[in-house]
């Protein structure tokens, strides 16, 4: 996932090459070359650690070795003589695979200023890469803010959407497996992990994991993002990736080529003029989302299967190729399944409304229905920065899908528990001649909604207006202009902030306490003008009549924002004026109005206050001046592992901890283990060394740096040297009383217990050297319990706002009554 250092890291880059690189493509390219020309010296480092030797920097071209290029001795010029002889000549490097030397291939640093290279690439080192996804990562947000991404309409999709649909799928081992579109090869990794993982109990022979990995097949239209995906495979073990630049749609050399299981999240954006498909589709159209649902329909075995990522146009939208398709896949025994995704899952990149379509070949010709499903939350906020929440659907409609596949396959009777679950006869599907797929068109043959209260056009009780964009040339007068705002992610949590860009050419104004609707990437979200302010065309200004109230609508269009539909646009979803004035309000007397505004505004600030003790507490130690302060290796031995080599890692075994597993078990989350070793090298290593145990830490040394878990209990698990540092034999001190002296000891010495050229890591050295307080055990335990505490009184908090959450949201549910 990514995160939000990622982001301000790219973002400094980009700000660095703008005046020098003021081509988005070029940025693009010269980023790229620079973190994959890091990369290949972290990997060289790594093997080194393990005892091998450098594999990419090595014979005539150690010398271009990242680490010697960031020599803190060489001047600028010589510095970047050294860089732009060396990616000119990395492509003839015959140490590295193929692939690799066509990343480099014809590149050149189309600038000659000193200053700029050495600002650019001390921000490319500072990139970490404690997995091969982060790459991966780093490269589509870059590719999502300059707008590369947008344009051909590909969307990184979310590694738990993947992983969710590839367990749905559930790939085999001997199965051809193909992604169309295939970006940076996500589904594909995911999808080998997830076979890997299925035969764990019986682990692959090398032959059969060459096998599986002959059976992975991607196509992408771009050379940038079959680059990638060629690495990302490659670093994942795949010696000779199957990624081919190809173009699925206009091109027929690959046509005859089938898959067992077809995964993909496809391009929405049609260009200017449309696709120029061949002649050779069941379905006639030039939009690309349609041609790429036909394609992977038609290209499935005959028991094959397929998860495709689709927006809403391919689900309701009425013009004839659209139609058409969901004919086809219905009429033709493809399609048995719908799960409609929240609008917002694809944030910060687009808030386009998604669907996803389950094919299956088998399954569909054994039932005369279609499963609905909704998904009303996934794990994350819909927000763009994608915060963590505790409600999510996505394994509870797993276990329906898998337990809908059961019943299929035995005959038996499916029963449904879930209000966003639907099973919907075909022959219903049928009945209006637009074979609509959207759970919400069958709802109202069960319990449909309707108010209390009169229902009106929001149009006759607001005044509704669209922003317009100035021109570039307007922009960022902030003496002289006003505040702009574009679109859904300069907004707040309920009112708007300060804008980033201000514009002298006022077109279309909002007034203070209007309400702004985001009307595309997504469509829904509302906030509150805090200030008169001119809008962009991503917004609308809603501005309430004396009928109804500011909060009340404001309330109400929260509470339906995610329901809100758009058009079904290929990269952005929008909504125009009309759809907004069309929009349905219930409209109770002022009284009443007045009544549930009164109710909600005592939940939300109920709801604010616990916020602000959730987002500020941190547990704190207040040191007294008569605590004896002891160097920390006085008190405990610090040291790390007996070192495992790569060719030591096995598919199953004694998991393998790294920094990415210890961020997990310190936040309490489910582990995803990738790496273990065999039971008996963990028992010859325990019969000859120590072995961390109950009441241990272990703390992250490099990339995260500073995590800090408490080992639990006596579980089995061995943990990388240099990655991981590991505090024992504790004497007096208890250990989770050391956790909370390092974590705050840590955040305000950082720099000073780091170091390194190429990377910061935290040193055993530096940490047996820190000072830290050492009062009795009596007092620690003190401590630790006071902060126990405080800490369920945060938990306390959360809860909080979950239940408060819930009140407001019955709140509203009291506008509506159920009927038959």
């Amino acid at each position: 996932m990514l995160d939000q250092n990622t982001k301000r890291k790219i973002d400094s880059v980009r700000q660095i090459l703008v005046g020098k690189v003021p081509d988005p493509k070029a940025q693009v390219e010269q980023i790229t070359i620079a973190l994959i020309y890091k990369f290949m010296d972290d990997m060289d480092k790594e093997s080194q650690e393990l005892g091998g030797d450098a594999k990419f920097f090595a014979n005539g071209f150690s010398k271009y070795a990242w680490t010697k290029l960031m020599d803190q001795k060489l001047s600028g010029q010589e510095r970047l003589d050294l860089y732009t002889q060396s990616i000119s000549s990395l492509s003839r490097n015959q140490n590295i695979p193929q692939l690799f030397r066509d990343i480099f291939k014809g590149a050149f640093l189309p600038y000659n200023d000193p200053r700029t290279l050495s600002l650019f690439l001390k921000e490319i080192n500072e990139f970490e890469y404690e997995h091969s996804e982060d790459l991966g990562d780093a490269f589509e947000y870059l590719l999502s803010v300059l707008g590369s991404q947008g344009d051909a309409g590909q969307f990184r999709t979310p590694r738990h959407i993947i992983d969710f649909m590839v367990a749905v799928m559930d790939p085999k081992k001997n199965e051809k497996i193909l992604d169309p579109a295939c970006g940076t090869a996500g589904f594909l990794i995911s999808a080998y992990k997830h076979i890997l993982k299925a035969n764990k109990d019986k682990p692959l022979s090398p032959d059969e994991k060459l096998k599986l990995m002959n059976n992975l097949t991607g196509y992408d239209i771009s050379p940038d993002m079959v680059k990638l995906a060629l690495v990302n495979m490659y670093l994942h073990g795949f010696p000779e990736p199957k990624i081919h630049e190809y173009d699925t749609l206009s091109d027929e050399k690959r046509w005859d080529e089938n898959a067992d299981v077809i995964l993909a999240n496809p391009p929405f954006m049609t260009p200017k003029g449309g696709i120029q498909p061949h002649k050779r589709f069941s379905v006639q159209s030039n939009r690309s989302e349609v041609l790429f649902v036909d394609y992977m329909a038609e290209h499935l075995t005959i028991n094959g299967r397929a998860g495709i990522i689709v927006p809403e146009g391919i689900i309701f939208q009425s013009a004839g190729a659209y139609k058409q398709l969901r004919k086809y896949l219905i009429e033709n025994n493809y399609l048995y399944a719908v799960v409609s995704l929240p609008a917002g899952v694809f944030n910060p990149y687009s808030g386009v409304k998604t669907s996803i379509l389950f094919l299956d070949r088998e399954l569909a010709k054994k039932t005369n229905n279609i499963l609905f499903i909704k998904v009303e939350a996934d794990g994350l906020d819909l927000g763009a920065q994608r915060r963590e929440i505790e409600k999510n659907d996505l394994p509870e409609v797993l276990k329906t899908l898998k337990n809908y596949k059961i019943v299929l396959q035995s005959n038996k009777e499916f029963s449904i528990e879930n209000e966003n679950v639907l099973l919907v006869e075909i022959n219903k599907i049928k009945e209006k001649d637009d074979y609509n797929l959207s759970i919400d068109r069958y709802r109202e043959n069960g319990k449909a909604k309707q108010s209390h209260f009169e229902m009106v056009r929001l149009g006759d009780i607001a005044e509704v207006i669209s922003g317009q964009s100035p021109e570039s040339e307007f922009y960022n007068d902030k003496k002289n202009g006003m505040p702009f705002y574009q679109g859904r992610t300069e907004f707040g949590d309920i009112f708007i902030g300060e804008p980033k860009t201000w514009t002298t050419k006022i077109t279309k104004i909002a007034l203070k306490n209007d309400i702004l609707m985001s009307v595309r990437a997504p469509v829904g979200p509302v906030n509150i003008a805090t200030q008169e302010i001119c809008i962009g065309r991503g917004l609308a200004s809603i501005r309430p009549k004396e009928r109804i109230l500011l909060r009340f609508l404001f309330t109400y269009l929260q509470s339906i924002q995610g329901n809100i539909k758009g058009n079904g646009g290929a990269v952005f979803d929008s909504i125009n004026r009309d759809q907004i004035m069309d929009l349905q309000i219930p409209l109770p007397p002022i009284e009443i109005q007045q009544q549930i505004v009164s109710r909600i505004e005592k939940y939300q600030a109920i709801i604010n206050g616990a916020k602000q003790v959730v987002d500020n507490y941190k547990p704190e130690i207040e040191i007294r001046e008569d605590w004896e302060m002891v160097e920390l290796g006085s008190v405990c031995e610090i040291t790390s592992s007996k070192r495992i080599f790569q060719e030591e890692y096995v598919n199953s075994g004694v998991p393998f901890y790294r920094t990415k597993e210890i961020v997990e078990l310190s936040n309490e989350k489910e582990i995803s283990l990738e790496i273990f070793i065999s039971k008996e090298r963990y028992t010859e290593l325990k019969s000859k060394f120590d072995i961390p145990k109950k009441g241990e830490l272990l703390i992250s040394a490099v990339g995260t740096i500073g995590i800090i878990w408490v080992i639990p209990d006596d579980r089995e698990f061995y943990f990388k040297d240099g990655n991981l540092i590991w505090i024992k034999e504790l004497k007096n001190i208890d250990p989770i009383f050391l956790k909370l002296v390092l974590e705050n000891e840590l955040a305000s010495k950082f720099k000073e217990l780091t170091n390194g050229v190429a990377y910061n890591a935290l040193t055993i050295i530096k940490l047996k050297q820190l000072q830290i307080p050492f009062p009795a055990l009596s007092e620690q335990n003190d401590i630790i319990s006071k902060i126990e505490q405080e800490q369920a009184l945060v938990n306390g908090n959360k809860k909080l706002i979950s239940f408060y959450e819930q009140k407001i949201k019955d709140e509203i549910n009291k506008l509506w009554m159920s009927s038959s």
